[in-house]
């Protein structure tokens, strides 16, 4: 069977493995679909935090299950289904509190044990949500939508309130789908001229900012671009009282100023991945229309022109707002 390994920082390679082995509660599935996160391009820079080498990517996923382990439940043989890939413990603190997006030994697919990039793997049946309505690369986009929607489940919207989200790729956006659901009213600040141009095609945006001069106080905050510098500079567009919510992440320390962060009373608020809920709703919602992803898809490639064309994706010039690799 073969797998795609990223090898280290810079260097995929395939490799044969046996036949994965289906235990109790599993289910065998083939790789339909995987799309391609920034968590992949940040591994493949060598940037990713909590990751090692060699790993598996791929935790956007559609599949296909193929057998199904004893006393495995909720799937049949033939469906097609997306993934959660957050493989939590079920019995921590977070996990009996109903966050098992924070467990506290959460491993997930792709990034701390092997991933999708492979023909077939076993997953939990419980982390399979088998749908026959959408095409395969919406199944594989499930995940991602999951970030932008416990993110802004976090920040918490009223109608009409004034938001700024920072950064517009594909997190950032996913941020401002659930927004526009939630009707707040967004802005948004990217440096990407080509960023903000799609963005301002697929969304009824309040204002796009080029840059930080002249941008008013929000009452909510996204800043989604894992950048240091971004991160460290999103509390001074928080109004006071209001709300900073942290989506991207970098390896370091935040650090800001105490005075201002007391005098504001602003409330700073981390999210991490989404819930099973979660994703459910985002199924929903893609069936009936609310979500469309079709713009999104930007670049499309079959898995054996992959590692050629994974370099280009890196180059911001190439307009590349989600890639997915059809491995059916």
């Amino acid at each position: 069977m073969r797998n795609l390994i990223l090898e280290k920082p810079g260097q995929f390679a395939w490799h044969e493995s046996d036949e994965p082995v289906l235990a109790g509660g599993d289910a065998l599935v083939r790789v339909l679909s995987v799309g391609i996160c920034g968590t992949d391009l940040h591994a493949y820079r060598g940037r990713q935090p909590f990751f090692s080498y060699p790993r598996i990517l791929g935790h956007e996923l559609a599949v296909e299950v193929l057998a199904v382990g004893a006393g495995a439940q909720g799937v049949q043989v033939g469906d097609r289904c997306a993934v959660n890939p957050y493989l939590n413990c079920g019995h921590c603190q977070a996990c009996l509190r109903g966050k098992t997006n924070c467990c506290e030994s959460l491993k997930v697919l792709g990034v701390h044990v092997d991933g999708g990039m492979r023909e077939r793997f076993t997953v939990p049946a419980t982390h399979l949500y088998p749908n026959a309505r959408l095409a395969t690369e919406q199944l594989a986009l499930v995940e991602t939508l999951g970030i932008g929607s416990h993110a802004v489940l976090r920040g918490s919207p009223a109608q009409g309130e004034r938001v700024l989200v920072i950064g517009a790729g594909p997190i950032g956006l996913s941020v401002i789908e659930f927004l526009r659901l939630e009707g707040a009213s967004v802005e948004l600040l990217d440096l990407s001229a080509a960023r903000r141009a799609f963005a301002a095609a697929n969304y009824a945006l309040r204002a796009c900012h080029a840059d930080a001069e002249g941008i008013p106080p929000a009452t909510l905050v996204f800043d989604c671009t894992g950048n240091p510098q971004s991160m460290q500079a999103a509390f001074r567009f928080v109004a006071n009282g209001g709300k900073l919510v942290y989506v991207g992440l970098f390896v370091g320390d935040v650090t800001f100023h105490d005075p201002d962060f007391h005098r504001k009373e602003i409330t700073l608020l981390a999210t991490r991945n989404s819930t099973p809920a979660e994703h459910r709703r985002i199924i929903s919602l893609m069936e009936s229309g609310e979500i469309n992803t079709k713009p999104w898809v930007t670049h499309r490639v079959p898995v054996d022109e992959m590692t050629a064309r994974f370099p280009d994706w890196l180059d911001p010039e190439a307009g590349v707002v989600k890639a997915v690799v059809d491995w059916a």
